[in-house]
């Protein structure tokens, strides 16, 4: 999901690339002890503006944008299996779709095969440049902003404290990763070309079966969310006002400005009311979880569709700023045997799933707003063909380098 990246100078990204280079891994889960024998992940994702673009408009979806054509909504899935069971053979399973899908009968979840990285070695000159970390919905910035961190510090290993969202504990939510799976498959891969259309539909019966893990079965009445769609205007004293759609189903929204300038620094915004950089709000949440993110002022509240961005983020950020906006929707859980209504009963199923939602949208601060990258064309334009290779995706690095690329799309 790189291609918006295109639309601006080369030096953001080679900022945005040389700040990974020095940034601490997070480590990997551990294995699972007990539970079910399989878990299934199913994250629905709608995305408009240049997020479409990037998820799969590409080159082509952009200059459609710039030369007045509009951008349709694109629909995303990941789906993730793991196991605790060896696969009877090599690995193969596949999550069977209903017709409403587009994507004909199954799609493959593929086990990635392990390679040595060919990630780049480390530059020998010391990083340079600045992140300036700016906070809350206001005409003007709070107390004690921005906080900068200083990239030839942090390759030194010094992080300023309070970084990270520290405020912001929610509970668990599991995953399915190939680190924490005895075998595991997901898609998308490079193994099948199909990609989801804008009028893509879940609703109906889900069937996933593979040959490491018991036979899954669901069914869906919750179809993906619709597209977020706004505007960022002028503000007085130089701030900038974003507004935006009351998305049906949405349990709350989070809103993210970045950018990149020439001489290595970069500015960060986010909506939160109070420094909450990284952690889960980059991800699908439960609805569990935007509560409990609400409450802490860090997820806006599904009634909120205004935020003001402060005017120093607008004056540190230069002339390319670029904007994103998800709203959070919401889950559905599934298990085999069900969980007995007696909790005194033991309960040890044989599989777990979850569908979760979200609908996102990007755009360019100082570009065409949301709701001009939207303008919508005939049912045959919004209907891919089914058959563009879906965009190949590199593993997020950990640390704040890797949740910079995983956040905008930039090979991750």
């Amino acid at each position: 999901m790189s291609t918006s990246l295109h639309l601006r100078s080369a030096a953001p990204r080679a900022a945005l690339l040389s700040f990974s280079f020095v940034l601490l891994a997070t480590p990997g889960a551990s294995q699972q002890a007990g539970g079910p024998i399989a878990r299934y992940s199913m994250d629905a994702g709608t995305m408009s503006g240049m997020a479409a673009m990037a998820g799969g408009g590409g080159m082509g979806g952009a200059m459609s944008m710039m030369m007045g054509g509009g951008n349709q909504p694109i629909h995303e899935l990941v789906l993730r299996l793991g196991s605790t069971q060896a696969a009877s053979g090599s690995p193969a399973a596949e999550h069977y779709m209903p017709a409403g899908a587009r994507l004909g009968a199954s799609v493959p979840l593929v086990t990635p095969k392990v390679t040595p990285s060919d990630e780049p070695a480390l530059p020998g000159e010391k990083p340079k440049g600045r992140l300036l970390i700016y906070w809350g919905c206001g005409a003007t910035a709070g107390p004690n902003q921005p906080v900068v961190i200083d990239f030839a510090k942090v390759a030194r290993g010094q992080f300023p404290p309070g970084l990270y969202m520290t405020g912001a504990a929610i509970p668990q939510e599991w995953q399915v990763r190939f680190t924490n799976s005895k075998t595991y498959g997901e898609w998308p891969n490079g193994q099948t070309r199909k990609t989801l259309s804008g009028n893509s539909s879940l609703i109906g019966d889900h069937r996933i079966a593979g040959n490491y893990s018991p036979e899954i079965k669901f069914a869906l009445n919750q179809d993906f969310m619709p597209p977020i769609t706004g505007r960022a205007s002028p503000a007085a004293g130089g701030a900038t006002q974003l507004s935006w759609n009351a998305v049906p189903n949405a349990t709350g929204y989070y809103a993210w400005v970045f950018a990149a300038k020439q001489g290595g620094d970069m500015v960060w915004w986010a909506s939160s009311a109070s420094q909450a950089f990284g952690g889960p709000v980059w991800d699908w949440l439960s609805p569990g979880a935007v509560r409990k993110l609400i409450g802490d002022k860090i997820v806006m509240p599904p009634s909120q569709t205004s935020c003001t961005v402060p005017s120093q983020v607008v004056q540190s950020g230069g002339d390319m700023l670029m904007g994103s906006l998800y709203a959070y929707g919401p889950e559905a859980n599934f298990a085999y045997p069900p969980r007995p209504a007696d909790p005194k009963i033991a309960w040890k199923p044989e599989w777990i799933a979850r569908v979760r939602y979200r609908s996102n949208t990007m755009w360019m601060l100082n570009g065409p707003d949301m709701g001009s990258m939207m303008s919508q064309g005939s049912d045959d334009s919004a209907d891919a063909s089914g058959d563009n290779p879906p965009p190949k995706k590199k593993k997020c690095k950990g640390g704040l380098g890797g949740m910079l690329a995983g956040a905008m799309g930039a090979g991750c």
